[in-house]
């Protein structure tokens, strides 16, 4: 093979975990958007690998600075937060707040990507199997606790809106 298509071992490694990050954050984002949610298989796919890009890209810098390492990680953090608050959506007739959920699935798809990017792949694939044993059995447990033991809501009108 030209060497020109040779990749060296430290790249295979940071593509293996750019594609298993990419993959991981499209599982949970398929679970997402099998039931019909604001922010599905894209939108975590790629909060998966931007995370694992910016640690590998700073690992790549700076290899000893846990200091820098941490620093991006804060970054990424905090830009996924306004990423997560997109989904949210408040009904204020409803009283209910809906896209939590998926708020939280970003979040953790963000953080199966830093795993990813610092090279724990095996750690990344353990969230992604949780995350989703928790969306599939959460949903299920839910909807057996609300059956048994939850009031339903008030019904409000738009005149019980009015008097307020």
């Amino acid at each position: 093979m030209p060497e020109a298509f040779q990749i060296p071992p430290d790249q295979f490694d940071l593509l293996l975990n750019l594609l298993i990050a990419t993959a991981c954050g499209g599982l949970i984002g398929l679970n997402r958007e099998l039931h019909n949610r604001p922010a599905g298989l894209r939108t975590h796919a790629l909060t998966a690998l931007a995370a694992a890009l910016a640690v590998s890209v700073i690992l790549q810098l700076h290899p000893t600075s846990a200091d820098a390492a941490s620093r991006v990680v804060q970054g990424v953090l905090t830009g996924i937060g306004f990423i997560g608050a997109g989904v949210i959506v408040h009904h204020e007739r409803r009283y209910r707040v809906e896209g939590l959920t998926t708020a939280a699935t970003i979040w953790v798809s963000s953080m199966i990507g830093i795993a990813c990017g610092s090279g724990h792949a095996i750690t990344a694939l353990i969230g992604v199997m949780l995350t989703l044993l928790i969306l599939s059995l959460g949903s299920w447990l839910e909807h057996h606790i609300d059956a048994r033991f939850r009031k339903p809501p008030p019904n409000l009108t738009d005149d019980d809106e009015a008097q307020k």
